[in-house]
C-alpha cells in the first residue's frame, strides 16, 4: 500500500512535512525560477503595497516581492517551520531597511494579524500541504487579513502534468493517481487546478487562474538536474516499495550515470498553477 503522509516523501523540515527542507525547496526554486517569476509578475502587485508572503519557506520569493513593492512598500512573511522563518528574516534583512519588514513563525490557517492588515497575500507552494478543510480555513484567513479590493494569489504545483523520460510518459502520473486513492499529500498535489473553485468558495471575486507547463529537456541545467533526480528518486522508492507498475529502477539512484534525466533524450515536466482573487468591496 502506498504511504501518502507528508513525511514519507523525505527532505522534511522541523514540521515533519515532506519536501519542505530548505535544501530541496531552494533547489526546486532554482530549477523553476523563470517560471516562478513569471507567475508572480502576473499577480498585479505594484509599488507601495503591503504584501504578506504566507508560507514563505526560507524566503526565496522575498527579494522579488521587495522589488515589486519598492522602497515605499512593506513586506511581511510567515512560515510554520521556525528555522525557515529565521532564514527568511535573514534574507529579507539583506534587501530591506529595518522597520519595513516583519517575519513570524506561525500557521497560515490561524494568522496572527488583524483584519484588513495587507493589500495582498502571496502564497506559493504551500496549499499542497493542506487538506481540503485546512485549505478552506487558510483561504478564509487570507481574505480576512486583506483589505477590501486587495488581492489573494495562490501558486502551486500541479502533479497531473508530471512526466519523465525517456520511458513511459504516464508512469509518474499513474503513480500519483494510484496514491491519491487515499487522502493525503498525493491527492492534494492533484487538486491544484481546482484552486479557482476554492478561492470562489472562500468569497473572493473576479477569480482568474492559469496553468502553465514547465518543461526541462536534455541536457538539463545543473539546478534542474539536481532537484529532479532527487525528487524522482523519492517517488521511485515509494513506488517500488508499493509494487506500483513501471520501470522505477533507473530513477532510484539520483547520481546514477544512466539516470533517465542524464540521457540524450532526458525530459521532465510539471504544472504550475496560479489562481488570483479579489477581496470584495464592503457593501
Amino acid at each position: 500500500m502506498l504511504t501518502t503522509d507528508h513525511a514519507s516523501w523525505g527532505h522534511t523540515a522541523s514540521t515533519g512535512l515532506g519536501f519542505t527542507h530548505e535544501e530541496i525547496v531552494d533547489a526546486h526554486f532554482a530549477a523553476c525560477a523563470p517560471h516562478y517569476r513569471a507567475a508572480l509578475d502576473e499577480v498585479g502587485l505594484r509599488p507601495g503595497l503591503h504584501v504578506l508572503d504566507a508560507g514563505c519557506g526560507s524566503g526565496a520569493f522575498l527579494p522579488w516581492l521587495c522589488d515589486l513593492v519598492g522602497p515605499d512598500g512593506r513586506i511581511s512573511a510567515i512560515d510554520l517551520a521556525e528555522e525557515n522563518a529565521a532564514l527568511a528574516a535573514e534574507r529579507l534583512g539583506r534587501h530591506r531597511e529595518p522597520g519595513t519588514f516583519e517575519v513570524r513563525q506561525g500557521d497560515v490557517g490561524d494568522l496572527p494579524y488583524e483584519d484588513d492588515s495587507f493589500d495582498a497575500v502571496w502564497c506559493a507552494n504551500t496549499t499542497q500541504y493542506l487538506d481540503d478543510a485546512e485549505l478552506a480555513r487558510a483561504l478564509g484567513e487570507f481574505r480576512r487579513v486583506v483589505r477590501p479590493g486587495g488581492l489573494v494569489a495562490v501558486k502551486d504545483l500541479d502533479a497531473s502534468l508530471i512526466s519523465a523520460g525517456p520511458g513511459d510518459p504516464f508512469q509518474f502520473t499513474d503513480f500519483f493517481r494510484r496514491a491519491a486513492n487515499t487522502p493525503g499529500y498525493a491527492r492534494q498535489l492533484l487538486r491544484t487546478r481546482r484552486l479557482h473553485r476554492a478561492l470562489e468558495e472562500a468569497g473572493l471575486v473576479s477569480v482568474r487562474q492559469r496553468t502553465t507547463l514547465i518543461e526541462h529537456h536534455a541536457p538539463l541545467e545543473p539546478a534542474a538536474l539536481g532537484f529532479y533526480t532527487q525528487a524522482c528518486a523519492s517517488i521511485a522508492r515509494q513506488a517500488s516499495d508499493a509494487d506500483v507498475p513501471g520501470d522505477w529502477a533507473p530513477f532510484l539512484d539520483p547520481d546514477g550515470a544512466d539516470h533517465p534525466l542524464r540521457r540524450p533524450h532526458g525530459y521532465i515536466s510539471e504544472g504550475n498553477t496560479l489562481a488570483v482573487g479579489t477581496v470584495p468591496a464592503l457593501p
